[in-house]
């Protein structure tokens, strides 16, 4: 694989307008200057705000599309209308292979379903997966499913974990991440049956020196693990759940310093400490969902992140473009050992 990596970009996608979306292409085009774009959208606007940015010179292509999917629209009207929408445009090019991953902040159900019409499952993999990472006390670590599939089978889960493992590697950088199981508890019986399974499986698997048990809600963010393995239902509560009370809080912080004139002194006093740990914990240097298990590489963009959060998602679709993730997990799926 060559270096000159060209993604699809959605501009039509964002919350935010395109201009958002070609400010963060130029962005990360600044951490990967071989990266080469192809705008899908409205042609009159994508040209009046690419010309802005003198690094996406000689970088792009513009591919005019008169329609684009709406956020109310549902996935069965989003397929139906997907030849002259941008998002089914730039997917159309993913799956000729004319690109190498795509991006975009548009509706998620039906990015989703496109993606599974349009470019399939990768051989031996039976449903995709929502994977993200997430800061914990040691770093961060990678969970799915996050609410691509609400039911599964121990079957499902054990390829999460292959492809979990996977993404690891390559986001965290970790050459044997430990994983776990979400659950109810830690003992051996407790949770679903199929759960149960998965655990018995990942012991018989090539993941078993990696595979440390189930984890509770409460210590994913411990530290223990690198990646957490869950059905989608679950997988997406925990990360609604954990949105929520960072929101919660941040409040709580910022009520305790603007109420009082000795929080605003404290808050003066300790202000480079705030803006270190706001910096951590921000969240659009995590921005960006993958799409895994696909024959391609899909990135789903939060639809209200601004220009530093979308170039995240551009960073995600770029290095594992370039690690040519997909042969990775296809190679490691004939090596799970299910009885």
């Amino acid at each position: 694989m060559t270096t000159r990596i060209n993604i699809a970009i959605d501009v039509m996608g964002s919350d935010k307008g395109p201009e958002t979306i070609i400010e963060a292409s130029s962005i990360s085009k600044t951490r990967y200057p071989e990266i080469k774009y192809t705008y899908f959208g409205d042609s009159k606007l994508i040209s009046k705000y690419v010309e802005k940015y003198k690094n996406l010179i000689n970088s792009y292509e513009i591919i005019h599309t008169d329609e684009e999917v709406l956020p109310e629209d549902k996935p069965s009207l989003a397929l139906r209308k997907r030849k002259s929408t941008s998002m089914g445009r730039a997917l159309f090019f993913l799956k000729e292979k004319k690109v190498e991953a795509l991006v975009s902040a548009g509706n998620t159900g039906a990015l989703m379903a496109m993606s599974k019409l349009e470019l399939r499952m990768l051989d031996g993999i039976l449903r995709p997966a929502i994977a993200a990472t997430f800061p914990h006390k040691k770093g961060e670590f990678v969970m799915l499913d996050l609410g691509a599939n609400t039911e599964c089978s121990q079957e499902n889960l054990l390829q999460f974990a292959v492809m979990g493992s996977e993404y690891a590697k390559v986001v965290l950088g970790k050459e044997d991440p430990k994983l776990a199981i979400l659950n109810i508890g830690t003992e051996a019986d407790k949770g679903k049956v199929y759960i149960n399974e998965t655990a018995k499986n990942l012991e018989k698997s090539y993941l078993s020196k990696n595979f440390v048990g189930y984890i509770e809600g409460n210590d994913i963010i411990s530290g223990q693990v690198d990646v957490v393995i869950s059905d989608g239902f679950s997988g997406n509560i925990a990360l609604k759940t954990a949105e929520g009370v960072a929101t919660l809080c941040s409040n709580y912080i910022k009520n305790i310093f603007e109420s009082s004139i000795l929080g605003k002194i404290s808050f003066l006093l300790l202000s480079k400490k705030l803006a270190a740990l706001k910096d951590k914990l921000d969240p659009r240097k995590r921005n960006g969902a993958l799409f895994l298990g696909l024959n391609g590489i899909v990135v789903k963009s939060h639809g209200g992140t601004d220009a530093l959060g979308f170039a995240s998602a551009i960073d995600i679709a770029y290095e594992f473009a370039y690690e040519d993730i997909a042969k990775k997990i296809i190679g490691n799926i004939s090596k799970q050992n299910i009885e």
